[in-house]
């Protein structure tokens, strides 16, 4: 199945659905970052929550996501817009620990139970959108969950599931989004709470061939679901050889001279995705020129 990801509607407007399947965008985050399997499960999760709260947004506006807790996978970073494009590292990616008592990958044990959970949205304005929360959980789920009823005044609930294989290869990644909008009473919270109870893992779902609009059928069999929008969703970065040129430039004549003098070149490495860039020591030169002159 391609990943992509259903905006919907359902109890006459009164509930916004989104579902998304995010199997391959998960996937090459895993081979680009070399993840084990908890870290791997941590990632894509906050990767699947990033694409989702990326929908809530227009095109070109941009959130990033980080999670920093006080287990040892450490900080997770994920940056989304409203085209389906997602990114993101965690600081540590080598991590594997033991299941969990319900016998599924630790997540929590990785991304710890103390920490904070901050979104800032870049939508355009003068100034971005920054809420904040501390982690409740460190299931993820929960933690987006809380962020959205706390800091956005939305009742929600979200649901993100990474099956990671054997191999340590993902096999089946994805997850969903109920928003309550104002004027829902509550037979409507009450029903989709039940229906969330008798819903297996999103997870268990897409293993089985599921769609997104499957899933929210699902989790909303009570209703008639209006789908507004089908998106594809991708692991797609933006880094660049010129945007590492311009964070050169940046650090001006000085520290680009110090490069030439001690190094004769430059490299640089994309947290995000992992690609690796180069600078030769003429390169270096003619930036550091470029730094003289916007000073001047």
């Amino acid at each position: 199945m391609e990943d992509y990801l259903v905006k919907a509607l359902a109890y006459q407007g009164l509930v916004r659905a989104y579902a998304v399947a995010a199997t391959d965008t998960v996937a090459e985050a895993q081979r680009r970052h070399d993840t084990w399997n908890t870290a791997s499960a941590a990632l894509g999760r906050s990767l699947v929550g990033g694409l989702l709260l990326g929908a809530t947004v227009k095109g070109d506006d941009r959130l990033t996501i980080k999670i920093q807790g006080d287990g040892p996978a450490g900080a997770i970073v994920v940056d989304a817009n409203g085209h389906g494009e997602v990114k993101g590292y965690l600081q540590n990616p080598h991590v594997s620990l033991p299941l969990n008592e319900k016998g599924k990958l630790d997540v929590r044990g990785a991304v710890g139970t103390q920490g904070m959970f901050t979104v800032i949205k870049d939508l355009g304005l003068k100034e971005p959108f920054s809420g904040q929360t501390p982690i409740v959980s460190g299931e993820l789920g929960e933690d987006f969950t809380y962020y959205l009823a706390i800091s956005e005044q939305i009742p929600s609930a979200v649901g993100l599931s990474v099956l990671v294989d054997t191999d340590d290869s993902i096999k089946v990644a994805g997850g969903f989004m109920l928003q309550i909008m104002p004027g829902a009473d509550e037979s409507i919270i009450s029903a989709i709470e039940t229906n969330l109870a008798n819903t297996p893992q999103i997870s268990t779902l897409l293993d089985e061939g599921k769609t997104p609009e499957e899933i929210l059928d699902s989790l909303l069999p009570d209703t008639e679901l209006v789908v507004l929008e089908t998106m594809p969703v991708s692991f797609t970065c933006d880094c660049s050889k010129d945007k590492f040129a311009r964070a050169i430039i940046s650090l001006g004549k000085d520290e680009i001279q110090a490069m030439i003098d001690e190094d004769h070149g430059a490299k640089a490495v994309c947290s995000f995705c992992g690609e690796k860039y180069s600078y030769t020591e003429a390169e270096l030169v003619a930036l550091k020129e470029e730094a003289t002159a916007e000073n001047e």
